[in-house]
């Protein structure tokens, strides 16, 4: 393990010696539309991981095979697509940096959770992209919302809304029944008498008026963000699912999101002024 890092290190510093005025941009592919992401700097070992799978040719007809909404996409199972198991040596060591926040649009490392894998080493292939919670839901007491939502459809006065849910319930739209209950926010809170709202410094900056899933910070490598393409996110993560029969979860696409991938040879400066990422000084 202690060779496999230091060579892992060697790597990244030689790539990290290169034109450093130019950086690399990776455009992910989809039926749906492209997103492209930016890797950061500060976790070195991840972004030359993903940079020589992308530019290699291997993710390429993988696919988004783990998809909910409200939480993230997640693909790249490399292993699958080529017929084989991932060795655990093959692991990236963990690097959670303070700061990276698992805001939309983050670009994160699956791994193997802690009972199995007690160092949070990130998975050699297998990323995904969070779609998260809404900023609304994120600064609104949901639990209390549903249950005192619960009571209120119990008055007759409010059968059409009532008929709403139940409509929403049969077509198993939990997103829909989500927005409907968020929509009546201000009518429960006046009915019951009650603030629905959170004290939302509790969230990083970062998560301000954008949304995100707060509770992975610090367990998972955020490596990079999306920076063109936010709307495919959400595309993808409202696709049709069903159950999957390993988790139990509804996360298996229907119809598979297969992608490539494009590298994108950059200016720093070009990608300043064009997506706003401002580069830390060295």
């Amino acid at each position: 393990m202690k060779k496999i890092l230091i060579s892992l290190l060697i790597i990244a510093t030689a790539v990290a010696c290169g034109d450093k005025n130019k950086d690399y941009l990776v455009k992910i592919k989809t039926e749906y539309g492209d997103m492209t992401v930016l890797l950061y700097d500060e976790t070195p070992l991840h972004k030359k991981n993903f940079l020589e799978l992308a530019k290699s040719g291997r993710y390429d007809s993988t696919n988004f095979h783990r998809v909910i909404e409200g939480f993230m996409i997640q693909g790249g199972n490399v292993a699958e697509k080529e017929g084989v198991q991932e060795k655990e040596e093959d692991r990236v060591p963990a690097e959670i940096v303070e700061g990276y926040y698992h805001v939309k649009g983050a670009l994160a490392a699956a791994r193997q959770p802690d009972n199995m894998n007690p160092e949070k080493m990130s998975s050699s292939t297998q990323f995904y992209i969070v779609d998260g919670m809404p900023w609304e839901v994120m600064s609104t007491n949901v639990r209390l919302l549903n249950q005192k939502m619960g009571e209120l459809l119990q008055d007759t006065a409010y059968g059409d809304l009532l008929k709403q849910f139940q409509e929403l319930a049969r077509n198993r739209d939990n997103k829909g029944m989500n927005d409907l209950a968020l929509a009546n926010k201000d009518l429960v809170e006046e009915k019951y008498g009650i603030d629905l709202s959170v004290d939302t410094s509790q969230f990083p900056e970062d998560y301000q008026g954008k949304g995100g899933y707060a509770p992975l910070d610090g367990e998972y490598t955020v490596f990079g963000k999306v920076v063109e393409g936010l709307d495919v996110i959400d595309k993808i993560a409202s696709i049709k699912t069903t159950r999957n029969p390993a988790s139990g979860e509804m996360s298996t696409p229907v119809d598979p999101v297969y992608v490539t991938m494009e590298v994108i040879e950059m200016k720093k400066k070009e990608i300043t002024e064009k997506y706003g990422y401002e580069y830390k000084e060295e």
